[in-house]
């Protein structure tokens, strides 16, 4: 590519650096970015799943990853990594980053790598085909398109420099401050940069001077470039026989900062790493003198900077070369922006008519329309439509577990609250506070060993010695009254429904081969219908394309146990309305079904 960024341009940003995203987004929405540049954050350390930023007036999240591999496999389209980390990390996020092979543009912010490492790096970049920025630098910016964390600073010097629109010069330099001072002068000048690249302070930078203005060179937005270089290294040079071999005709605009050197008895080196001369040849006299030898534009001193570009400036747009640039509506940023208290990603309803994870309510809820209760958990739960096969499983698994008899804890709580004479929501209530580890909790419980015990490939013989080290009855086997000769309904319901229209059924399957083994022991140790719906979700699951990954975080929330919650309230407000039918007085336990074991206290 000619240019480094594009108005379509997403990067991974490596590091929370929660100001430095925030002026991304901020520039985004001035420019009126179609899209945030800013696809995803990786921070190894955090526990969140995205962070909120403004974006104008709104709020949008950004996912976060816990490491670049996530972040690329999730954002497939995010072509530059913004390399935030640490001296001591950076080299390892860049080598990993490489690997990856879906960076085109990698920036380093760290100074202080050192130069062994660095140079390992960059040349392994250069075998890839990627354009290392950095380290040491505040990164690049294409005007109107794409900026890099804070460089240009805040909105207010963005817009006064001209940095929110694409001028004709293509700005090159070492430093990023001075890179900030020369747009401004490029601004009050010219009309502004193109494209402008900060490549770093340290001794081995990535890419170098000679890279980005041969890009410039056949880029046509660029017109004319500016380079700023300083005291120390052999860079110039080589921008120096490229305009000498002819491979750069566009005009070039040079200083070499460091030039005060020269009044200095001994050595000295400048901010930067690189900035130090080892030779006649790299100080900052020698390289302006020589490419003005050249015939590049060198002003006799930084002062004179200004009126060279305001020369070169005028000349071009005299040829006809340059063109005047109209200016575009800048938006301002809302001031007083408040975070949004309350996040919702499920359903909508500021519009004419509320949706369903974007889907309006009419498209769902009518019988014309052919959808289910499944199809409406599968939007509201999950965010996604469902086959058919899946939403149908989804009603069958409401439909078993709806209600169990009065006897249960949840139903004898709801029908003992019913009968104190409190509503429907309280006694429906006091029935859901029941289900969990011990009522209901089987389901989750059945999902998450039988899986584990799948994934790390034990047999059935070793998963049962596991649970047994474990101290744990297996979850979902067992049954006080059902057995091997005597079959749940329910459960050989839901086994025939998958042999029928499930892709495939791995998880059952295992545990099947489980319950030979349980029931050789004991006939009633099969599995029962909660073991039966928490393996056969997670089939479904896998059938439908989720990671293990997805599917353990959906066990571990408690969705499983969400299922039976669902069914189980249907059931759970038929008691409640039967006692309220039946008019029944408060409820009183019998004497004679309590074991009374009265001791008289001791006094002390």
């Amino acid at each position: 590519m000619n240019s480094l960024f594009t108005k379509d341009t997403q990067a991974i940003f490596w590091n929370n650096n929660k100001s430095a995203i925030q002026r991304m987004l901020d520039y985004d929405y001035v420019i009126q970015r179609k899209t945030p540049s800013v696809a995803a954050i990786v921070a190894p350390t955090s526990s969140n799943k995205f962070e909120k930023f403004f974006y104008g007036p709104d709020e949008i999240m950004v996912p976060v990853y816990k490491s670049t591999a996530d972040a690329v496999k999730a954002h497939p389209s995010a072509d530059v990594l913004l390399n935030f980390a640490s001296f001591r990390t950076a080299y390892d996020v860049t080598m990993d980053a490489l690997d990856l092979k879906q960076f085109r543009v990698i920036m380093i912010t760290a100074e202080g790598i050192p130069e062994r490492m660095a140079r390992i790096m960059n040349h392994r970049a250069r075998k890839e085909g990627v354009t290392i920025i950095g380290p040491a630098t505040v990164g690049a910016i294409a005007p109107g398109a794409f900026k890099v964390a804070n460089i240009g600073g805040t909105i207010e010097n963005i817009v006064n420099s001209k940095l929110h629109r694409p001028g004709s010069c293509g700005l090159v330099t070492r430093s990023g401050g001075l890179f900030n001072e020369l747009s401004n002068i490029i601004a009050l000048n010219a009309d502004g940069i193109s494209e402008g690249v900060a490549i770093g302070g340290d001794r081995y930078v990535g890419s170098v001077f000679i890279d980005h203005l041969l890009r410039m060179e056949k880029n046509p937005d660029v017109k004319y470039m500016i380079l700023l270089g300083e005291v120390g290294g052999v860079e110039e040079y080589k921008v120096i026989d490229a305009v000498k071999e002819g491979k750069i005709t566009k005009p070039i605009i040079a200083w070499c900062i460091g030039t005060i050197a020269k009044h200095f008895s001994s050595g000295v080196q400048f901010g930067h790493a690189g900035a130090s001369a080892n030779a006649a040849r790299e100080t900052a006299e020698a390289k302006n003198a020589a490419m003005r030898e050249a015939g590049i534009h060198v002003p006799d001193s930084f002062n004179d900077l200004p009126a060279t570009i305001n020369q070169v400036y005028n000349d071009l747009r005299n040829k006809g070369i340059i063109s005047e640039i109209e200016e575009p509506v800048v938006p301002s940023i809302p001031k007083n922006r408040r975070p949004k208290n309350f996040i919702c990603t499920i359903s909508d309803d500021r519009g004419e008519e509320a949706t369903y994870a974007g889907y309006p309510i009419s498209s769902v809820a009518t019988p014309d329309t052919g959808k289910s209760i499944g199809d409406v958990i599968s939007l509201l739960w999950f965010k996604k439509v469902y086959p058919k096969w899946a939403t149908d499983f989804i009603e069958t698994v409401i439909k078993t577990v709806a209600d169990h008899g009065p006897a249960v804890s949840g139903a004898h709580n709801a029908k003992v609250t019913a009968r104190a004479g409190k509503s429907v929501v309280e006694s429906l209530v006091t029935g859901l506070l029941t289900i969990g580890p011990r009522f209901g909790g089987a389901i989750d419980g059945a999902a998450k060993y039988f899986k584990y015990a799948n994934d790390n490939e034990m047999t059935p013989a070793e998963f049962l010695s596991y649970m047994k080290k474990q101290g744990i009855p297996i979850p979902g086997i067992g049954h006080r009254i059902k057995s091997v000769r005597n079959p749940d309904k329910r459960v050989e319901g839901l086994k025939k429904y998958a042999a029928e229209y499930f892709p495939a059924t791995p998880l059952l399957d295992y545990a099947l081969e489980v319950e030979k083994l349980t029931t050789s022991k004991k006939d009633n140790l099969i599995l029962n219908v909660d073991g039966t719906i928490g393996i056969l979700m997670v089939d479904m699951w896998r059938a439908l394309g989720y990671s293990e990954k997805e599917i353990d975080e959906f066990i571990e929330s408690g969705t499983l146990n969400a299922f039976f919650i669902a069914g189980r309230t249907l059931g759970f407000i038929g008691h409640i309305l039967d006692e309220k039918r039946l008019a029944m007085p408060m409820y009183r336990h019998p004497w004679d079904d309590i074991l009374y074991d009265v001791q008289k206290a001791e006094e002390i």
